[in-house]
């Protein structure tokens, strides 16, 4: 596919004949709990585009959601898998040794927040890595219970299903869950005792009523092994805590002698214009799980990453006590290895905070003009959301898009949102075809204001 278009094409109606052979053959054979949105059928990628089984032409704003931020088969990502192939597919890293692993975990090392001599341990998903971060945090403490937040979302699997609370529909006919987790309102909220007016930002006081009520009244506080959180939101629709909430509560761990445990498997590497998401807050949590774009958007590979002192228990004196049979497999390995040299070497997280910077102001003029989207613009960098003020609306506008050319990810909260998460290589006047068919998109649905 090449990568020399200016604006996306389609050629067909959508879906189009050859993409309903495909959708027909999905509905039979797939599971369809899926969360598709659109009946976008995909034959190949590469930088921005995206392009679909009968040649139509999109421009990627979901980056396969905030996994490829290198954008779509980077070449020098491409080229690391296809010379690793070539030499080693799999010898399971958890029974034997290559050097790939190492050096990764040392990378790793070297660029998370805190100590520059870290553990790490690779897994396949985001939700293996917040799984293993969960129980080495009880493991480690010898604590039983655990705080998330409202508006969470930490993957699917039981532990981090147990750790999520941004639908109900995630967790619902699957109880009981795991025990012993809390969820507590987050920075910005809509039902919090301290709440005052319909839109309140109560970071502060959220944390203030963890220390002043929670802990007194319901949880002991040297029960609590860790306290989970998203440097933003992104599932709830790319919310962004007030300044004073990450210092805050990485001052209440320290006090309760919890850990705080960071999830940048949707923040990390460069999405939000910082290389971590907790950078934005100069805070150093004691364990951080990465996924999602550390593998280049090529291979599935996940790290949890913290010191020897909190690793050092589940090593020792026994190995065994959590493995994995493919993760931080010598592919994934590679295109991590890649993925991560290319994003230092190009500065990618610089760029997601310049082009934020420029459509930030522009999709804040937009809503302005038009009273179906509400609130400000939320996120940074590239991890953005504009709420409308209903779901059927965001829906609409995420469908227009689609057949403008346009993809974008949803979610649903107490409003619709549309997550605006491109690959970080993309470029203003790439931006600017997004906001003239978004603008295109709401005219058609509700009329021109």
């Amino acid at each position: 596919m090449k990568e020399s278009f200016s604006t996306p094409f389609i050629f067909t109606e959508l879906p189009g004949p050859e993409a309903r052979k495909v959708l027909e053959k999905d509905q039979k054979f797939v599971s369809q709990s899926y969360t598709r949105v659109y009946p976008l059928v995909v034959k190949s990628a590469r930088g921005v585009w995206v392009e679909d089984v009968d040649s139509n032409r999109f421009l990627d704003f979901t980056s396969g959601i905030a996994v490829t931020n290198t954008g779509h088969c980077h070449p020098k990502v491409v080229e690391a898998i296809h010379r690793q192939a070539e030499q080693l597919i799999h010898m399971s890293g958890s029974d034997f040794y290559y050097g790939l692993q190492s050096d990764l975990a040392a990378k790793l090392s070297e660029i998370t927040p805190g100590p520059k001599e870290k553990r790490v341990f690779f897994g396949n998903s985001g939700a293996e890595a917040i799984e293993a971060a969960l129980k080495l945090a009880r493991y480690h403490t010898r604590r039983p219970r655990v705080l998330a937040f409202l508006g969470a979302f930490h993957g699917r699997t039981m532990g981090a299903l147990s750790l999520t609370a941004s639908k109900v529909i995630h967790e619902k006919g699957f109880s009981p869950l795991v025990p012993g987790i809390t969820h507590v309102p987050y920075a910005y909220c809509y039902r919090c005792p301290y709440h005052q007016g319909p839109h309140p930002i109560c970071g502060c006081a959220c944390i203030d009523w963890i220390r002043e009520d929670l802990f007194k009244r319901s949880i002991p506080p040297e029960e609590v092994a860790a306290i989970f959180v998203e440097p933003i939101q992104g599932e709830a629709g790319a919310i962004v805590p007030p300044d004073d909430f990450w210092p805050r509560i990485r001052a209440a761990t320290k006090k309760y002698g919890a850990l705080l445990i960071a999830d940048e498997v949707q923040t990390g590497l460069g999405r939000t214009g910082k290389l971590w998401g907790v950078e934005h807050w100069n805070v150093v949590p004691d364990i951080l799980a990465v996924a999602k774009s550390l593998g280049g958007g090529v291979m599935p590979i996940s790290a949890v990453c913290t010191t020897e002192e909190i690793f050092q228990p589940m090593m020792y004196p026994n190995p065994f006590m959590h493995t994995t049979t493919t993760g931080g497999g010598a592919l994934a390995c590679s295109a991590a290895i890649a993925a991560i040299h290319v994003t230092l070497r190009e500065g990618l997280w610089e760029q997601a905070a310049e082009k934020g910077d420029y459509l930030i102001p522009k999709l804040m003029n937009l809503a302005d003009q038009y009273p179906h989207i509400y609130e400000k613009i939320t996120g940074r960098g590239l991890l953005l959301g504009m709420h409308f003020k209903s779901p059927e609306m965001g829906y609409q506008v995420a469908a227009g898009l689609f057949k403008r050319g346009i993809l974008v990810a949803g979610t649903l909260t107490s409003a619709q949102t549309i997550r605006i998460e491109p690959p970080l290589i993309i470029t203003r006047e790439q931006l600017d075809v997004l906001l003239d068919r978004l603008e295109d998109t709401i005219i058609s649905i509700h009329g021109r204001v």
